[in-house]
């Protein structure tokens, strides 16, 4: 009934969708086993994409060819670019997304990919033969080979759903929990723990009273996340969003149903994510506030489902609706359904190479929430990691990894393999080192080229990116080379209390002052205004970016090179820590355990001590 497929993918979230169109976009042929076909890269929490940190993946896992990128523009209903009112290292885009149309759009795009094929059915075991994963077999008895398989299983494996004092096995509302494969992989040596993560209600958007909150309205200009011409919403069609606040009142409320919630009974065992906690975690954590922020989300354009971010709960469906209907705005608001926690089986992440292919068991990759990660983008960015070096292994390809001065991914992916973790992990812009270098608007200067050498960015993408080169090339020689006249700038420069000029100066050295933009040069000096009038926005404003922070980058472009000749020096895969008398005795278990591939990699690994990096290095001659 099946043919032999190069890859299986095994869940069809955000991972399992990004790793089945990277595979198959290089050449593999794939099969996506998902348990439900109407739920691929189903939104299972809030109905957006990007925000701090999680933008900047976006718009990479975009520049090497991956697909969330352009569903995200198709499906949004409301663009804001946050942090634009601090340097351009944190801005970060993030859409308000159409949750139905993401989703159809997400399973239009992998229907024409050709490679693609798709079963509906759950994986409960997989064919692992000689320590080599050999394909999967199905809870309808199909056994269906492969040379890699995938698993991007989310919430589902032993899942276990929460609400107040009730439990209900599943792996999102009204799905079944998926099971088997945990107690396989621990049959095989691996280490599973478990994690939990939470969404609110949704209500009825024509019961709020929108009177009593604040609008929020998108941005006037629509950047989105593609570098692709992908049709986005335009600023004047945009759904607003609203704020509103809890209160004392809605905290006694909430406080009633403590006693019954399955966070504080115990009955919760696995972690929640520290930055995305439950309303009842934020009144216990942060008691000393009197009031919450909660974000009133529509879901699409054509629903009036609400999604209310904020208010993540577990606590019993009575004490959720009677607190719900206190908060400015709700006091008749109709719950479409409660909030609920959700716990979950993941797998330490230092169980995994580099490349997501776990140390076990070889052609056998983990991308996602198996890995201890939270959220849409994390998942994606390993999924497409995943399918790419399934991929390239397969077809006796050197391995895609990328450094933590490459890309968020790179940061992402480090920090597992060499840290692990036990609480769900989240992309910060604080946890990249070189967050100048890895900003929004070069991704595809960064990784577009690299990755249509490995064969899945397009031709269109890298025709993109080398006339963006020109292009900014060309405005920074204008720039550079055209002076600007006091007549036409001083007025301005008054008005802003800028030192006006005294002679003739190089536009460049204008776009230099802290509180200048380009755009204002321009608004301000007709005749570079003329020159510069046939130049699209974006690679205006790259241009003005390379300038403005040019010593910043280099800056740390130095400190990269400086850390390069760690991260080339090699750790032999047959190395014997026990030789090493001299490490300390955590260093040493941790070497033992995690294997770093480099001295780079071995000095990030959390209790290893500068000083266990030199004996180290001292040991093999370096």
């Amino acid at each position: 009934m099946f043919p032999k497929y190069n890859v299986i993918v095994v869940g069809a979230g955000h991972a399992g969708c990004e790793a089945a169109a990277a595979a198959a976009n290089m050449g593999s042929k794939v099969l996506l086993v998902t348990m439900n076909m109407q739920t691929i890269a189903q939104m299972s929490c809030n109905p957006a994409m990007g925000g701090i940190a999680k933008g900047q993946i976006v718009r990479e896992i975009d520049a090497l060819g991956g697909y969330s990128g352009i569903v995200s523009d198709l499906s949004t209903i409301q663009f804001r670019m946050l942090n634009k009112s601090k340097g351009p290292a944190m801005w970060s885009p993030r859409t308000q997304n159409d949750r139905h149309l993401f989703a159809a759009k997400w399973r239009e795009l992998l229907e024409q990919t050709p490679n693609v094929d798709f079963y509906q059915d759950s994986v409960n075991e997989l064919i692992i033969k000689n320590g080599k994963a050999c394909g999967v077999k199905t809870s309808l008895g199909h056994l269906i080979e492969s040379d890699a398989v995938v698993i991007t299983s989310g919430t589902f494996l032993n899942g276990i759903m929460h609400i107040g004092e009730k439990q209900i096995g599943g792996g999102r509302v009204a799905e079944k929990a998926a099971t088997g494969i945990t107690e396989q992989l621990v049959s095989f040596g691996m280490e599973s723990d478990r994690l939990k993560t939470g969404t609110p209600p949704r209500v009825d958007g024509r019961s709020l009273d929108y009177s009593k909150m604040e609008e929020q309205k998108g941005d006037e200009e629509v950047v989105g996340f593609s570098y692709l011409d992908v049709p986005r919403v335009k600023p004047e069609n945009q759904r607003s969003c609203w704020i509103t606040y809890t209160d004392n009142v809605v905290h006694d409320i909430l406080k009633t149903g403590f006693d019954l919630s399955p966070m504080y009974a115990g009955r919760i065992e696995g972690v929640g994510p520290r930055y995305c906690p439950s309303i009842e975690d934020k009144i216990n954590r942060f008691a000393e506030r009197e009031r919450h922020q909660l974000f009133v989300e529509p879901e699409g354009w054509n629903t009036v489902e609400i999604y209310v971010n904020g208010f993540s709960t577990s606590l019993p469906e009575e004490v959720q609706y009677e607190a719900l209907r206190r908060v400015p705005g709700f006091a008749n608001a109709r719950m479409f359904r409660p909030g609920y926690a959700i716990e979950y089986d993941f797998f330490q992440p230092t169980q995994l190479k580099y490349t997501l292919e776990t140390k076990a068991i070889e052609n056998l990759y983990f991308a996602g929430q198996i890995n201890g990660t939270t959220g849409y983008e994390e998942a994606a960015c390993q999924g497409i990691m995943a399918g790419m070096n399934a991929h390239l292994k397969l077809t006796h390809q050197a391995p895609f990894i990328l450094n933590r001065s490459e890309a968020y991914i790179g940061v992402l992916i480090d920090d597992l393999i060499g840290k692990g973790t036990n609480e769900p992990y989240r992309m910060f812009t604080s946890r990249a080192e070189f967050r100048t270098l890895l900003r929004q608007d070069n991704a595809d200067l960064r990784l577009t080229e690299i990755s249509h050498k490995l064969g899945l960015a397009k031709q269109e993408r890298l025709n993109r990116v080398m006339l963006k080169n020109a292009e900014v090339a060309d405005i920074k020689n204008i720039l550079n080379t055209h002076s600007v006249e006091p007549k036409e700038i001083n007025d301005f420069l008054q008005s802003i209390d800028s030192a006006p000029l005294n002679e003739k100066q190089k536009a460049s050295k204008l776009v230099l002052r802290p509180n200048i933009s380009l755009q204002q040069i321009l608004s301000n000096s007709a005749e570079l205004n003329e020159k510069l009038s046939n130049k699209e926005n974006e690679f205006l404003e790259q241009a003005e970016i390379q300038i403005k922070y040019e010593r910043y980058i280099e800056k740390e472009k130095e400190i990269v090179d400086r850390m390069a000749s760690l991260e080339n020096l090699t750790i032999p895969d047959s190395f014997d820590y026990d030789k090493v008398a001299a490490l300390s005795i955590e260093a040493l278990q941790k070497f033992k355990k995690i294997r770093p591939l480099t001295i780079g990699q071995a000095s990030r690994i959390s209790g290893v001590n500068p000083s266990d990096v030199q004996i180290l290095m001292v040991y093999m001659g370096r």
